[in-house]
């Protein structure tokens, strides 16, 4: 099997080395294609103003300047050009990526990219935060979460078969492997939005300057949904579709525009 890696923390990202040790627990053709810098946010951004600098690292590993959109585009089109990965996998993310996040995040783009390409693929996330089990930040994230369990998920996804357009989102939680309690299979839930807000300070000159800043979360937690999973220590595998009609709405703008 043939993997392409990609990811939106960039090529150095501890993350990103977690799921090259994964990868190799299921294949020995393992090649990664990952940003030059942190992409974190760009969402399924496309560098279409801007060439793309290609650098090799080392065998099977190459940073690009670009998106993570950009890294799967060089991976597929030009760098495995001869034959196209089996599998592409997208992450490990510093951090989760459900709810709302599935719009901003490069990890889940990059995934949806290789989907886009006809490739089966998967976004993977690992949260982290301030729990019963430690940690603060992405300096003390519980990165043997998502290693001792990943490579297994993985292999039970394949099992079961890709729909086609189809991406699958995993989220491990923020605990130590142990104290996971289990895998559920979940839908994409919602955050209040009135989270996000503009943070605005003043430079060295008194110049301002604002920063999008997120504040302290109330809401509810529907069941069945990923923040459910990851808040009782689940892992979380969401199946998202690259098909965003909805249906309901077009039946009934039909009646209002094609009558």
């Amino acid at each position: 099997m043939r993997i392409l890696i990609t990811n939106d923390d960039g090529i150095h990202a501890p993350g990103l080395a977690v799921l090259e040790r994964i990868a190799a627990q299921l294949s020995d053709d393992v090649t990664v294609v990952a940003p030059e810098m942190d992409q974190s946010g760009v969402a399924h951004s496309l560098s279409v103003n801007d060439p793309l600098r290609l650098r090799k690292i080392s065998e099977h590993r190459y940073a690009v300047k670009g998106t993570p959109t950009d890294c799967v585009i060089m991976g597929v089109k030009h760098i495995l050009s001869d034959r196209k990965p089996d599998l592409v996998l997208s992450g490990i993310n510093a951090g989760q990526n459900i709810a709302e996040d599935v719009t901003y995040s490069g990890t889940i783009a990059g995934a949806m990219e290789g989907t886009i390409l006809g490739i089966p693929s998967i976004a993977l996330s690992q949260a982290y935060g301030v729990n019963a089990y430690g940690g603060a930040g992405r300096d003390e994230i519980h990165w043997r979460c998502a290693e001792t369990h990943g490579a297994s998920i993985i292999k039970k996804v394949l099992e079961a078969g890709f729909e086609k357009d189809i991406v699958i989102n995993v989220n491990f939680p923020a605990c130590p492997p142990e104290h996971v309690a289990g895998i559920s299979a979940t839908v994409q839930g919602r955050r209040d939005a009135l989270a996000v807000k503009i943070d605005p300070r003043l430079d060295g000159r008194g110049n301002p300057y604002f920063w999008i800043a997120f504040g302290r979360q109330n809401y509810k937690v529907a069941a069945g949904t990923d923040l459910e999973a990851l808040s009782k220590n689940r892992i979380s595998v969401t199946p998202l579709k690259l098909d965003l009609t909805d249906e309901p709405t077009v039946t009934r703008y039909a009646q209002l525009f094609d009558a």
